[in-house]
């Protein structure tokens, strides 16, 4: 069977003076070495499963994830969503998939059910279905009435990011990517999270993506994982088969990068992102 995703020797550079890199170049200025986000990165997703990428921040797994979801270009190599390109054939590929960051964005005077119902227009959802489904999943994720009615910029952190999840169910994708979706979450909204991307694994036959550098969370969601560090894939295998006799999982990643998981909690409000 085709894979879900399938990545093939794919890398991604970036120009340490951005924008300046330009003007360095016109002026005959010496450029400073390209940073390396993404090298040679081989990976395949099997269609059904929840396929885990963990590392630290700075690892390369949130460049990976807006790869795959047609955000960036790649500079080489190739990746493919259920047998189509993401550079070719990116607004196929969009159709086939959602994304739910850290860093989700909204209108943020509109409330969950406004901002919620434009995406339901974009996707040509009915109206009343995509009313209902709204309601449904919003309250699932534990989001009281009333709050779904309240602008967005009157909620904390944690529930703009269940309305990020909810958002990205609503159009029932068949591929999810989740890029350290229950960052600075409280542990009950953080199992509330996860029960759902079980929920989407076991009902919708959906396949995952989930970057995060949640070792707990990754040992309980993922079929396999991989460990990726300064943008290589260290190792790929099921949890249960990284760690040695008595390691945890966290065990396993100090012994295979060599560090603990470093990582930068987003404050408060913010948009965050990284990794």
């Amino acid at each position: 069977m085709q894979p879900a995703v399938s990545i093939d020797h794919l890398v991604k550079q970036f120009d340490p003076a951005g924008f300046g890199g330009a003007w360095r170049r016109a002026l005959g200025r010496p450029l400073k070495d390209p940073i390396v986000a993404l090298d040679a990165i081989n990976v395949q997703v099997q269609r059904g499963e929840v396929y885990g990428i963990v590392g630290s921040n700075g690892s390369g797994k949130s460049t990976l994830a807006r790869v795959v979801a047609t955000l960036l270009l790649p500079d080489s190599g190739s990746v493919q969503v259920f047998g189509h390109d993401v550079v070719r054939e990116a607004r196929t590929v969009r159709r086939f998939m959602n994304r739910v960051s850290v860093e989700a964005s909204f209108f943020k005077k509109l409330s969950p059910l406004e901002n919620l119902t434009f995406t339901g227009r974009i996707y040509g959802l009915p109206a009343g279905e995509a009313h209902q489904q709204i309601f449904e999943i919003l309250k699932r994720l534990d989001i009281e009435e009333k709050a779904i009615r309240r602008p967005m910029d009157q909620m904390s952190r944690g529930q703009q990011q269940k309305v990020a999840v909810a958002r990205a169910l609503l159009t029932s994708p068949v591929l999810l990517i989740l890029d350290e979706p229950t960052t600075g979450l409280d542990p009950r909204s953080k199992r509330e999270v996860q029960d759902f991307v079980r929920e989407v694994r076991d009902t919708h036959d959906a396949t995952v993506i989930l970057m995060t550098h949640d070792m707990d969370e990754a040992e309980q969601l993922c079929n396999r994982l991989a460990v990726i560090e300064k943008g290589r894939i260290l190792v790929e295998d099921k949890p249960s088969a990284l760690r040695r006799e008595g390691e945890t999982l966290e065990d396993a990643f100090i012994r295979l990068t060599g560090h603990a998981v470093e990582v930068h909690e987003p404050d408060e409000g913010a948009d965050g992102g990284g990794g």
